[in-house]
């Protein structure tokens, strides 16, 4: 199988110019890719006026750089994203994405954190498999798991979302696409354009890929306004997207009260694959450290609201408060003060 690829260099700064993946020329020899590539390079081009095109070849997607991935239960393979926040280091390639293979067609859970990181997923993918790729869920809005989902869109793949992301993303999609190159490299951003779901979902459902099957539940706010899980029929596999993190400190952007009331909940899966660090064999251990975490936040902003600090005392309070637990989180000062801000105005109107 042969794929477009064309060489791209930003508008802005020609000499940064970075390979990019089209897959909707995707053809059985180079022939019949090079009857369709300049066109098609063309159009993609329009679409992505942040880049100028160079040059294009047509060549076998074995060539194509692929992620790595784990086959962590039978038909589920998962690529762990780096425990650390953004950083050029990274390229943006912090999340755990996943692949489920069906019967029918190929299900992926978070398409990656970035246009390049999609392309890889991608043709690591096409290396299982040649089966139809969609659904693609997003799990939840933020960068890190779902600007990879143009690439899966240009390949046919039908994107879900819960219903409450477009418009959360919608608020957002132009302040990351300033905030995140700046943290990750302008090339490894070249060519990311942040796209919503083609399909939303408002509560649980069910979607067949043949001879097995997964389950979309929506959570009310909690990580995020936006989260849902994804569970695999045939094995029991969890994703929890970041509704779980281990390793990399737990970032609260929707509501701190309900997270934890979320974690108290009943969650089966086994394995359970959180949106950032390493598998686990069950829900409990999933999620212990995180939820120790999230209460211990919560009972230090109460401590600092109850002595009457304002905001500027008391986000400093909390993190001595905090400071012990930082032992096995990454991040942990900078997202801890972030969350108790975040939990402050929250808690406030207690």
């Amino acid at each position: 199988m042969h794929v477009l690829i064309l060489t791209a260099c930003l508008a802005a700064d020609p000499s940064l110019c970075a390979d990019r993946l089209l897959p909707a020329v995707q053809s059985p020899d180079a022939a019949a890719c090079e009857a369709r590539a300049a066109q098609a390079a063309a159009a993609w081009l329009v679409a992505h006026t942040d880049l100028s095109g160079r040059d294009w070849r047509c060549a076998p997607l074995s060539d194509a750089p692929a992620l790595d991935l784990t086959e962590v239960a039978p038909g589920v393979h998962v690529h762990r994203g780096a425990e650390a926040p953004l950083s050029p280091g990274n390229r943006g390639w912090i999340a755990n994405l996943g692949v489920v293979l069906g019967q029918d067609r190929v299900a992926v859970i978070d398409p990656g954190g970035s246009r390049e990181q999609g392309e890889a997923l991608y043709a690591a993918i096409r290396r299982l498999t040649d089966l139809p790729i969609g659904p693609v869920v997003l799990t939840h809005m933020h960068p890190d798991h779902i600007a990879g989902a143009e690439v899966f869109a240009e390949a046919g793949a039908e994107i879900i979302a819960d219903a409450r992301l477009p418009e959360a993303l919608e608020l957002r999609r132009d302040t990351w696409a300033e905030s995140i190159p700046a943290q990750i490299g302008a090339a490894a951003w070249a060519g990311t354009v942040m796209i919503g779901p083609t399909r939303t979902v408002e509560g649980p459902e069910t979607l067949d890929l043949g001879g097995r099957s997964l389950e979309l539940v929506p959570a009310p706010p909690a990580h995020t306004d936006t989260d849902l899980t994804v569970r695999d029929s045939a094995t029991g596999a969890l994703f929890t997207g970041d509704l779980v993190f281990r390793g990399l400190t737990p970032v609260v952007d929707g509501s701190l009260k309900g997270w934890l009331d979320w974690l108290a909940g009943s969650h089966d899966g086994v394995p359970v694959i959180p949106g950032h660090g390493p598998v686990a064999g069950s829900f409990k251990e999933a999620g212990a450290a995180q939820g120790s975490y999230l209460a211990a936040l919560r009972d230090a902003v109460r401590q600092a609201l109850d002595a009457g600090l304002g905001l500027s005392e008391a986000v400093p309070a909390v993190g001595r408060t905090m400071a012990p637990l930082a032992t096995g989180w990454a991040d942990f000062e900078a997202t801890t003060a972030r969350n108790a801000a975040a939990a402050y105005a929250e808690l406030e109107w207690e």
